[in-house]
């Protein structure tokens, strides 16, 4: 039996399920991978909590002890990363940079940097449309115990200090400087990829052949699962019980970026938590985008810009990256996929 796993949640469902899955059948627990009986005693798996989701690492190979502390490794390494990178935690590498905006330069950590240096190539080649310094946009809250939505006053005056020209870093001295008071960098959209990525890596070091690892939606994946690849479901963001096909990969990185998980509804309004950098409202170019690449940083913080974009903007973009394949649902429904991703996506 084949299983297929579905980006942007946590379960795996055997496939005679998977199309019995649109119509209300209950979901496996969240962090469990079904594997038949006979390969279960090879399959390591560990859920934890992580970024403001839940990571899942699913290990497969025949020491089960070393895949044990590999994956105790690799977490212990992700939440590491994670509290240096948050703009939740007071006391974060990266509300240090918040806290002296407009004061003075701060010395960050090489991890964040790099990602900092990620962000601001993001930033000039999508023309703004991802930009870490929306964390200016602070009135919004899109949790579900104590939603919030700013009125129009409030974000135009954010958009001011809404500019990626006002983070300056200095590789050499290893610092970091917003220019103005009240500019905030939030990188929710850019941060998780390079993260589950050093999990990988501590992974690999440790020895570990065959592994997934998701969060929230960003997959990553080395080797194989019963020796096949690993088997990752598209869900399709007009119905996120259902699965728009699969995709088969053995090395290599799944995101995903929707508008369909973290929302709000307020005064009969739906609003979600992709923000458009220009105007401080969530985004209305596209309902999903789903990008498949070997190269890390050719996708870092490309879907909330293509969000942002939509269809045909970023038709042009895409052409320009060979070496990434894409799906795209726009706010009709309408899917446009690259000849990559066509030749990819097995549909269910």
């Amino acid at each position: 039996m084949r299983y297929t796993y579905a980006a942007n949640s946590q379960e795996i469902l055997p496939d005679p399920l998977r199309r019995r899955w649109a119509i209300g059948l209950p979901l496996l627990a969240c962090g469990l991978l079904a594997v038949p009986a006979n390969k279960a005693e090879d399959v390591v798996r560990l859920s934890q909590a992580l970024m403001g989701t839940q990571v899942d690492i699913t290990l497969q190979g025949k020491d089960r002890v070393l895949l044990s502390e590999a994956a105790r490794i690799a977490i212990a390494e992700m939440n590491r990363l994670a509290d240096m990178m948050s703009r939740y935690k007071s006391d974060s590498a990266l509300n240090a940079v918040n806290l002296m905006a407009g004061l003075q330069a701060v010395s960050i950590p090489e991890e964040l940097m790099r990602v900092l240096l990620m962000a601001q190539a993001m930033a000039k080649t999508s023309g703004g449309a991802f930009d870490a310094t929306v964390g200016a946009f602070r009135n919004w809250n899109f949790s579900p115990e104590y939603p919030l939505v700013p009125d129009a006053a409030q974000l135009q005056a954010q958009c001011l200090l809404v500019d990626p020209k006002g983070l300056v870093l200095d590789v050499q001295a290893g610092t970091a400087y917003l220019d103005r008071r009240g500019m905030r960098l939030d990188l929710g959209g850019v941060a998780k990829l390079p993260i589950l990525q050093a999990g990988l890596r501590i992974l690999h070091e440790c020895g570990v052949s065959n592994a997934m690892l998701n969060g929230g939606g960003d997959v990553l994946v080395m080797g194989t699962l019963n020796e096949k690849p690993w088997r990752i479901g598209l869900r399709h963001p007009l119905k996120p019980q259902s699965l728009l096909g699969t995709v088969e990969i053995s090395h290599g990185f799944v995101a995903s970026s929707g508008d369909y998980e973290r929302f709000l509804t307020y005064k009969g309004r739906r609003f979600h938590h992709i923000l458009n950098p220009r105007t401080g409202y969530p985004t209305t170019g596209l309902h999903g985008v789903t990008l498949i690449s070997e190269q890390m940083e050719d996708i870092n913080g490309l879907g909330p810009a293509l969000m942002v974009n939509g269809v045909s903007e970023g038709r042009s973009v895409l052409a320009e990256r060979t070496g990434v394949d894409a799906l795209m649902v726009d706010h009709q429904g309408k899917t446009w996929l690259t000849a990559g991703m066509s030749r990819r996506l097995k549909t269910v």
